[in-house]
């Protein structure tokens, strides 16, 4: 990486964190075992792609996974907040998550379609851009565009386990303003709300929750983007009104009535997709858009997710 962009990135993000997260990709590289929240990391184990792939061919449920992982799904979402500012009942935010963009141009240029003509006041994305977990992203960044060219309003990021760091410049050169364990304020006429971000906490464990959510009042309703649900503790600790996420794909592959297999994610399995609620704080774990390992999905449709904000208690 140039210097010039190394210095961006401490710059932008501090010395020691831009500093611990290049290490981390530098010299850890993506482990198949060991490192991050779990042991086990199926996605940084390339010979067995391949293998997946010939075994669900052989099954004959291959090319039925592959059709269904372009049905991109529009699911409706409500939230119900308590003294949610007045000036933002009904604000909706489109939400995408674990795009992996280069894994199938088809399927990218099926969500692209599924979100062009949406009416919402912000998007947001929770992470992993790519398909890959390391190499080159040229392609990732370009193919984003195919995204980005459709995105109609403010649009905020966070990293996944995915994504290289060194990816943050080129992402924010399309628009996309990314939340490094960071805030905002979104403001409509004198009423406001705050969205933080971390950086990802499932493989590269740098994310951190009291800084993202350093600064945002207490009286301030709040929203918390990650990658992985995961760290669901800590976000109702640092008292965020709403959690959004993504990664466990729902499980992608899964048994009939969609029981995962596997959710890659430490976290019970009740917040592994959909709506959730942890005490007084409410959550939503997209299913994701993309698909990782194989462009494959069995009885978990793709998803992006149009969320509304309401005023109360969850009926």
């Amino acid at each position: 990486m140039s210097d010039d962009v190394e210095q961006q990135l401490e710059k932008r993000l501090g010395r020691v964190h831009a500093r611990l997260r290049l290490q981390i990709e530098t010299e850890g590289g993506h482990r198949v075992f060991g490192g991050g929240i779990n042991f086990f990391h199926p996605e940084n184990w390339y010979s067995t792609h391949a293998l997946i792939r010939y075994c669900l061919k052989l099954s004959g449920f291959y090319n039925r996974g592959v059709r269904n992982a372009r049905n991109i799904q529009l699911k409706h979402n409500e939230f119900f907040v308590p003294k949610l500012p007045a000036l933002f009942e009904n604000f909706r935010l489109l939400h995408l998550s674990d795009l992996h963009v280069d894994m199938d141009l088809a399927a990218t240029r099926a969500i692209a379609a599924t979100i062009r003509d949406l009416d919402y006041d912000l998007c947001v994305l929770t992470g992993d851009y790519r398909a890959m977990t390391s190499g080159p992203y040229d392609k990732t960044l370009e193919a984003m565009r195919l995204i980005t060219e459709q995105l109609r309003a403010p649009t905020y990021g966070v990293l996944g386990n995915h994504d290289s760091i060194r990816m943050l410049p080129g992402l924010e050169s399309q628009d996309i303003k990314m939340l490094v364990n960071e805030s905002v304020v979104i403001e409509r006429g004198d009423d406001r709300i705050a969205l933080a971000g971390v950086d990802d906490a499932h493989y590269f464990r740098v994310d951190d929750v009291e800084k993202a959510a350093e600064g945002i009042p207490d009286d301030t309703i709040s929203i918390l983007l990650s990658h992985t649900p995961e760290i669901y503790l800590r976000a109702h600790d640092a008292q965020f009104d709403v959690m959004l996420s993504g990664h466990t794909h729902g499980g992608q592959i899964c048994l009939p009535g969609g029981i995962p297999v596997t959710l890659d994610s430490r976290c019970p399995r009740r917040i592994g997709s959909g709506q959730w609620r942890y005490l007084d704080m409410l959550g939503y774990t997209s299913v994701g858009a993309g698909t990782s390992i194989v462009n494959v999905r069995l009885n978990c449709l793709p998803e992006v997710t149009l969320h509304q904000l309401r005023p109360g208690k969850t009926p």
